[in-house]
């Protein structure tokens, strides 16, 4: 293969590995820079071993690179992490490695950001790269803390920001609500009606390459959403209709639902599910990116290869 180097962190995570396997079909090779040894994932052209959080020895891992696509960090789901971790992983660790990339005169360094750099698990308006960064936990600040370390520094730069990422092995809400739909029983969820923007790995992967192949310089947060946000009742009834199934639900209203979640203890994962948050890729399609799936379509295919705790 002759195609672009790209060196590539948090490949055994549940987006690098996808990331591995896209990027090296579309043509790039990939490297994979890795903590501990481990299996190198399908795909990769080749592998070093090493720690962003002290990188003294980057120069190899680096040299000939053309790009580096950084996915590795601590994650917003590691609640009750102290702030001190999350930064010196997901800021200090990045500006380390963006560092050594720019010593190795790496031409452009694509950062996976996140939506929470930008702003909170509910936002009452779309949400743009125009509107004041709001974070509202540590996580969040630790990734918009990174993107302002990289716009000190010389080398090319963009942040992708993209809003919660589904497909094949995803946890969390979303895996929650797999299950919910994977169920033969009627849900009360057709009641609730505020708006999510949601994004397949595929549209991430597609993301990464659009920016890969940019003209720079970019130098700047890009959101990464599909354009067509749903309500909980539509990505129901889309996972349900790739199972050839009906929607199947009742509209209760959303008060009683969130009065059952806090008798649950579920209060913060029913906001999360149920709040809005729409984001707007406009920056991005005016870049070039292009879709390759639809979000109802995306989801009725997740559905069908959904597996608990694949």
């Amino acid at each position: 293969m002759n195609g672009p180097l790209i060196a590539l962190t948090g490949a055994t995570g549940f987006i690098g590995r996808h990331l591995v396997a896209d990027l090296t079909k579309r043509g790039y090779r990939v490297r994979v820079l890795l903590r501990r040894p481990a299996d190198v994932p399908e795909g990769a052209s080749g592998a070093v071993i090493g720690d962003i959080a002290s990188p003294h020895n980057m120069a190899a891992a680096l040299r000939d690179v053309d790009a580096v696509v950084h996915s590795a960090g601590l994650a917003h789901a590691m609640s009750g992490r102290p702030e001190d971790d999350y930064r010196a992983i997901n800021t200090q660790g990045t500006l380390n490695l963006a560092r050594a990339a720019e010593r190795a005169h790496v031409k452009r360094f694509v950062f996976l950001s996140s939506i929470r750099a930008q702003t909170g698990p509910v936002a009452l308006a779309p949400v743009t790269e125009a509107d004041e960064p709001h974070p509202t936990d540590a996580y969040g600040r630790s990734k918009l803390e990174a993107e302002q370390g990289l716009e000190t520094l010389g080398i090319d730069w963009v942040a992708l920001r993209p809003v919660l990422v589904y497909g094949p092995g995803v946890k969390g809400n979303m895996a929650a609500l797999v299950s919910l739909a994977q169920s033969p029983w009627p849900l009360p969820l057709g009641g609730l009606r505020a708006r999510r923007s949601l994004l397949s790995l595929d549209n991430l992967a597609s993301a990464v390459d659009a920016v890969l192949r940019a003209p720079g310089p970019l130098r700047r947060p890009l959101i990464v959403a599909e354009p067509e946000p749903l309500n909980i009742a539509e990505i129901v009834g889309a996972l349900r209709s790739g199972l050839g199934r009906g929607p199947g639900l009742v509209p209760v209203p959303s008060v009683l639902l969130r009065l059952g979640a806090m008798l649950a203890g579920k209060s913060e994962a029913f906001d999360r599910v149920a709040g809005s948050l729409v984001a707007l890729p406009d920056a991005l399609i005016d870049l070039g990116w292009q879709p390759v799936s639809s979000t109802r379509d995306g989801l009725a295919r997740l559905a069908r290869e959904f597996s608990p705790g694949g």
